[in-house]
């Protein structure tokens, strides 16, 4: 393999789809898997350090990522079970999960020096799998860059003051954060989402996105610049990996020299894309261009 620029850390999850009155319907998942896909298919060389076990589930997983590109790179399967969530969606779209996942990654070392390292949701935080993310992390930083997204769990962080212990310690590791106006109002309720991503700032990144669903997005920097994009308006199949879109095409804008404001209508418009298809199906390079060019409309 030769040596990716991305390297993402973290968990796969098949997401067991299911809504009343249809058939369950299995998508690869994952919030880190699916920024690895993201980053893929916008022709980034990416790789997936995570657990695969030898199933069905992570057969469906593993060619789902490498049809994209993405290098997996999983240990041993003896023993482990791909991890799964029902994904139940609401009248508008909207998932809610429930989890059946355990995230044990040994300690070890990447095959090639990293360009940049991306962390997030349940591995991040989850024990024993999280000393191992974080133990990477800190020896990479400085050499790379590094990036982060919460992407809270509820049902699996136990109590808030722990789960923002260890978020914060993530956030103050990375150069850039994105979350979602709903991870911030677990995290801390009643706060005012830019009041947490400056509070954020304070901690280390230089740059911390927030998403607001149906109302765009901002972003804040520690060189005082902020900038915010409107939702693109679109037909919503679903919201399942939404977020991971927006957050691998921040990265590709980023690393391609788009300023702030570009790398927001980036982020956004793919974000669009993904809820308007099942699944975590996020666009490739050309979709993405073709959407920036066409006029936003309606949806109908």
């Amino acid at each position: 393999m030769t040596s990716p620029h991305f390297v993402v850390i973290g968990e796969c999850v098949a997401d067991v789809v299911r809504t009343d009155g249809a058939p369950d319907t299995v998508h690869p998942g994952g919030s880190p898997a699916n920024v690895a896909y993201g980053l893929a298919r916008l022709g980034l060389p990416a790789a997936l350090l995570t657990q695969l076990g030898d199933d069905p589930y992570g057969g469906l997983i593993r060619a789902h990522l490498e049809s994209a590109g993405v290098a997996v790179l999983a240990g041993p399967a003896e023993g482990l079970r791909t991890p799964s969530a029902v994904v139940r969606l609401d009248g508008e779209g909207r998932a809610r999960y429930t989890f059946d996942i355990g995230w044990t990654l040994p300690a070890g070392e990447l095959p090639h020096p990293p360009g940049h390292l991306h962390i997030g949701s349940i591995a991040a935080v989850t024990e024993p799998g999280a000393a191992s993310v974080l133990a990477l992390v800190e020896h990479w930083r400085g050499r790379a860059g590094v990036s982060y997204d919460p992407n809270v769990r509820p049902a699996l962080l136990g109590g808030r003051d722990e789960a923002v212990r260890r978020v914060e310690r993530c956030v103050g590791l990375s150069d850039l954060v994105k979350a979602s106006d709903e991870d911030l109002a677990w995290l801390y309720p009643g706060r005012d989402p830019e009041d947490v991503a400056r509070h954020w700032l304070g901690l280390g990144p230089a740059t911390v996105a927030v998403t607001l669903g149906p109302d765009g997005a901002f972003a804040v920097t520690a060189d005082g610049r902020r900038s915010e994009v409107p939702a693109r308006p679109v037909e919503v199949a679903d919201t399942v990996g939404a977020g991971d879109a927006f957050t691998a095409a921040l990265l590709h804008a980023r690393h391609t020299g788009a300023g702030l404001d570009e790398a927001l209508t980036r982020a956004a418009t793919a974000a669009a894309l993904t809820v308007s298809r099942p699944g975590a199906n996020p666009p490739d390079a050309a979709e993405l261009a073709a959407a920036l060019e066409a006029p936003a409309s309606a949806p109908n």
